[in-house]
């Protein structure tokens, strides 16, 4: 075991050696052929050192354009998505007649992917995302890659429904402090369904409507709560119509039947 770590050892050794010498070097034409080699081995960080010097050299050519689009993908190999992003999308702009540029444009939009935050979070990225992607398929409409795109984007418009979700849980939290914060859950929610119709949380959605009105009726003034006990009724029956089987039904049956008792006292 000895021999065997020395020997490993002695191998590093000459490897970082030859590394050091090969960066010292002002034979470009080896750094690139040595920088394709150590890319194609997936030692990436070796790779983009050199990568990223030659790409100054090469200007103007083949190798200068091969270069660009290596380093962005060492880059995003090894997980630094804010500047390999930017590389792809200077890749774009520095070659628009690249054979290379359908890729680069559709990597340019993944980093934003790979960088947009949780829904807690802020979703510059996101929103940045959705915008690369819809110029991607706008630009290369027959590409593979657009159903992928496509995927991609059901999936950011889901994270920030879920986002607005959660902001529109907020206001009903806050129920009745500092105002009619109901009112403020209610309208949050339509303008998501308004906007994503077809989201994923269309049910949770529109229950927390149908919640957020059964709040307000019930802690409302007596002018209105007459009129505001009748609008839950209806928004029940348009919430079980779309959700028969809603898992929210028990919730709302009970909603129903609290409110008909209130409309029937008045009565």
């Amino acid at each position: 075991m000895r021999n065997l770590l020395f020997f490993a050892i002695v191998v590093l050794l000459c490897s970082c050696s030859k590394y050091q010498k090969l960066l010292k070097s002002k034979d470009y034409d080896l750094k690139y052929e040595k920088a394709m080699e150590y890319y194609e081995k997936d030692d990436f960080n070796r790779a983009a050192t050199l990568l990223f010097e030659l790409i100054g050299v090469f200007r103007g050519t083949e190798k200068s354009e091969v270069a660009h689009f290596t380093y962005a993908n060492c880059l995003y190999k090894t997980n630094q998505f804010l500047l390999a992003g930017h590389y792809y999308r200077t890749f774009v702009q520095s070659y628009p007649t690249s054979a290379l540029r359908e890729e680069a444009q559709f990597m340019t939009a993944y980093c934003n992917y790979q960088l947009s935050a949780n829904p807690l979070l802020d979703q510059t990225e996101t929103y940045q995302a959705l915008e690369g992607f819809q110029l991607f398929i706008n630009l290369f409409p027959h590409s593979e890659k657009v159903i992928e795109a496509t995927h991609i984007m059901d999936e950011l418009r889901d994270k920030l429904v879920y986002k607005a979700y959660l902001n529109a849980r907020l206001y009903f939290n806050l129920g009745t402090y500092l105002g009619n914060n109901y009112k403020s859950a209610i309208i949050a929610s339509r303008n998501i369904l308004d906007e994503y119709p077809d989201t994923e949380f269309r049910e949770e959605l529109s229950f927390l409507i149908l919640e957020s009105k059964y709040q307000q009726a019930i802690n409302s003034i007596e002018e209105l709560k007459e009129e505001r006990l009748r609008e839950t009724v209806d928004e029940y029956y348009s919430f079980i119509n779309e959700f028969p089987a809603s898992q929210y039904l028990s919730k709302a049956n009970n909603f129903f039947e609290t409110v008909s008792y209130l409309l029937n006292s008045k009565i």
